[in-house]
This record gives structure tokens, sequence and C-alpha cells, in this order.
């Protein structure tokens, strides 16, 4: 009895930590950005309708906006960061230390696409903006856009968490 009663609350015991570890979210294999960022994913509906699906860094704060993908030799296709700010305004961009081309992605606080960057050239400290005021900026691999369809008929579906 006792026995059974002791196996009982190890399952349970094992059941808890187990559903508290699925509830973080996991690693996206990057392990100087999964120290520091957290990760969510975003959905982009394309200039053709398509939905493209990302998992993505969240930049939320202004040391993580400063850093961004600075040191980063190489970003899974599927893989971007997403610079989130408290309130729209015209928002520039650089690309000092980071080491990969990248299309950046200005988005409008209700995810619509305002501009689109593509192919930013590494290691410059050139400034790219926005043409509008945006809330969102969404980097991704130099190509992508091109390769998906993303244009100013698109749009980012991102739930907030993360």
């Amino acid at each position: 009895m006792i026995r059974t009663a002791l196996a009982f609350f190890l399952v349970l015991l094992l059941g808890a930590a187990s559903c508290e570890t699925s509830s973080q979210p996991e690693a996206l294999g990057i392990p100087e950005l999964d120290r520091y960022f957290s990760n969510s994913v975003l959905q982009i509906e394309a200039n053709d309708g398509r939905v493209h699906e990302f998992r993505i860094f969240l930049a939320t704060t202004p040391d993580q906006q400063r850093r961004g993908l600075m040191f980063i030799r190489q970003l899974p296709a599927d893989v971007g960061m997403l610079f989130i700010y408290e309130q729209s305004s015209v928002r520039s961009m650089w690309m000092k230390n980071t080491y990969i081309p990248l299309d950046l992605v200005f988005a409008k606080a209700d995810g619509t696409v305002s501009s689109i960057i593509e192919n930013a050239t590494p290691q410059t400290l050139d400034s790219r903006s926005s043409v509008t005021p945006v809330k969102y900026v969404l980097e991704l691999n130099a190509g992508t856009a091109k390769r998906l369809n993303i244009g100013k008929r698109s749009r980012l579906i991102w739930s907030g968490d993360g």
C-alpha cells in the first residue's frame, strides 16, 4: 500500500515537472541569443495570401535592441528577430557588427508592412529607416522577403506572447 502511494506520488511529481518544463519556450539553437532573448512564433501573410511561419527572438528592451543580431554568423532560414517598440515612430537600423546580410521588414502597430529594405549590407553604419512610423522591425535572412513575396500588402501576425 505504501509502495503504491509512493509510486503514485512520484508519477504526480514527474507529471507536474514535465508540464512545467513544456510551458517554457523552446530554445532556437543559437546559444548566444537563446541566453539573452526570449522567443516566440510569428506568421507573415505574404502579398499572395500564403502564410509563412518564423521562430523569432524578441528584442523588447533598449539593450536588446542595441545588440540585435550583432556577432551572429548564421541564422536558420525560419528564424528572425522582432524588435518591438512601445510607441510607433520612424525607426532606423544599422548593421554595425552584423556579419550576415538581412532583410528589414518595418511594420505598423496593426502588423501591416510599411516598407522593406532588402539585403542590407553587413558591417556598415549606414542608417536604414522606415518610411512611416512603425512599432515593429523584423530582421530576416537577406533574400527572404523576395523569395516569399513579402511586400507592402503583407502583414505580420503575432500574438504578443513570449
